[in-house]
């Protein structure tokens, strides 16, 4: 009975010790976050007096209502949105078209074309090398310099090509004795059964893609037509960096009511933070169960 005791006791430490690590991690990860709600949601100005910690001091929406109003966010929203759709659309479904390919066995190239794709993991030809090549295929200032040049996922190529590898063989054959070629067996076969892992790359694609702001600052800087919510986000973190620049930043949003800042640098970056990641915290509660399910089926059948 001791011994029994004695190993209880330890698994109640462990559990105990395990809990409180991960309510610490919890509060440290939450915290950032609930902190730009908060500033958002506060006066402006009362802001700057500092000591916004969990709750705002004084409740307004005028924070949204001018980043909602704004012209150039509106746009680059729009932007981001299509950028994010299209995008992700497209790179999930050539990639699982390679993936399926490279799956099948009677593939004569199947390790020499795998083994080129895995190579572009390890070596880049490098920033300069890349912006030449996106100029001389007349990509910039184009959507499309947002779509094509990662249109292909090698490591997501990589688990959806497991999973596929874990099918059943008869279903694929079943399909070739019905006379269906590899397209219509990909389409109709191959895609419903991987909705799990699809899903779970589609997340991992879509986050990219709205969080992407780098491209835009190489290929499309110049056009304010094809600017990203991020982007936009990001010009505004680089302006309020400095306190010259947050300062002229603060007397340009000066409002008409006694001269005094409706909306400041600090404000309208904690404010343009939640805007920017509202749409995929609000899309991952429905794609969690596909999530959790895609690297677990995709990491057993690798």
């Amino acid at each position: 009975m001791s011994q029994v005791s004695l190993r209880r006791k330890k698994f109640n430490l462990f559990d105990t010790l395990n809990i409180l690590f991960m309510i610490v991690l919890m509060i440290v990860t939450l915290y950032p976050f609930v902190n730009m709600i908060a500033v958002s949601l506060n006066n402006a100005n009362d802001t700057v007096r500092g000591g916004i910690y969990l709750w705002p001091r004084m409740w307004t929406l005028d924070n949204y209502k001018y980043v909602l109003n704004e012209a150039t966010i509106f746009h680059a929203t729009m932007i981001s949105v299509l950028r994010t759709v299209i995008g992700t659309l497209v790179s999930v479904f050539c990639t699982a078209m390679l993936a399926y390919t490279v799956s099948r066995q009677d593939y004569v190239l199947r390790k020499f074309v795998t083994l080129a794709f895995v190579l572009t993991m390890y070596f880049s030809g490098g920033l300069i090398p890349g912006y030449l090549l996106i100029r001389e295929l007349g990509l910039t200032n184009s959507f499309w310099v947002y779509i094509l040049p990662g249109i292909i996922g090698v490591f997501n190529m990589i688990i959806i090509r497991s999973f596929i590898e874990g099918l059943p063989d008869g279903v694929l054959e079943s399909a070739k004795i019905d006379g269906a070629g590899d397209f219509t067996t990909f389409v109709r076969i191959v895609l419903p059964l991987t909705v799990p892992v699809l899903a779970t790359v589609s997340l991992f694609v879509a986050v990219g893609q709205w969080n992407s702001w780098f491209d835009v600052f190489l290929y499309n800087s110049s056009n304010i037509d094809l600017s990203t919510l991020q982007y936009e986000l990001q010009k505004i973190l680089q302006t309020s960096n400095t306190a010259a620049s947050a300062q002229n930043a603060a007397d340009a949003f000066a409002g008409a009511q006694g001269g005094q800042a409706v909306v400041t640098p600090t404000a309208l970056r904690a404010t343009m933070t939640i805007v920017a990641s509202l749409p995929i915290i609000c899309v991952y509660p429905f794609l969690q169960k596909y999530f959790v399910k895609g690297l677990t089926l995709g990491g057993v059948k690798g």
